[in-house]
């Protein structure tokens, strides 16, 4: 029999272990684990910090960073591969060394394995509605497609799906663009 544990809140997730390779998460109070993201994970993050890096020295809106501590709630920590939020947000949400609430772009890479796709499809979508993100991508390497949601109301909702030949916009980052080619390029 097993027996139902209290939900984990943001103070358990602080006494999580750091570095033994996986990432820990809480998603309305249940724990989550993965492993470190693989190499093509880490070269299609890799890119897309480039070309928003890129676009934001020129364009100073902002800031996009990687793998950062988001909490939404007391029972809500995860670490997204990107986000990115402006500098009206920063003092909203900017707390402690950690995001506190929705920055205005947040980005998940697709890791293999149903457990891990299941996590970004579908509780972390649910998380991210919830919490008022407003737009959310979910970026597949193996298919190379991204996956624009964007908030309608209470539900992030989809607005298209772009492929390698495409060309990325969003209104998060007001005046970027890129070739979908750029974020899939390999070595």
């Amino acid at each position: 029999m097993i027996t139902k544990l209290r939900p984990l809140t943001i103070a358990d997730w602080d006494a999580m272990p750091y570095g033994d390779g996986n990432r820990y998460e809480i998603i309305e109070g249940e724990l989550c684990v993965s492993t470190s993201p693989g190499l093509t994970h880490q070269m299609v993050s890799d890119n897309l910090i480039f070309l928003i890096r890129s676009f934001l020295r020129t364009n100073p809106i902002g800031t996009v960073v990687s793998t950062p501590g988001l909490i939404l709630s007391n029972f809500s920590g995860v670490i997204p591969d990107l986000v990115f939020f402006s500098h009206e947000q920063r003092d909203k949400i900017v707390k402690d060394d950690r995001l506190h609430g929705p920055p205005a772009l947040v980005v998940e890479i697709l890791s293999p394995g149903s457990t891990n796709i299941r996590r970004d499809r579908v509780a972390k979508l649910q998380l991210y509605a919830k919490h008022g993100v407003p737009e959310y991508w979910i970026i597949d390497p193996k298919i190379m497609t991204l996956e624009r949601y964007v908030d309608q109301g209470s539900s992030l909702v989809l607005l298209e799906t772009l492929r390698y030949e495409d060309s990325l916009s969003t209104k998060a980052l007001p005046g970027f663009s890129c070739q979908m080619s750029e974020v899939f390029s390999q070595f």
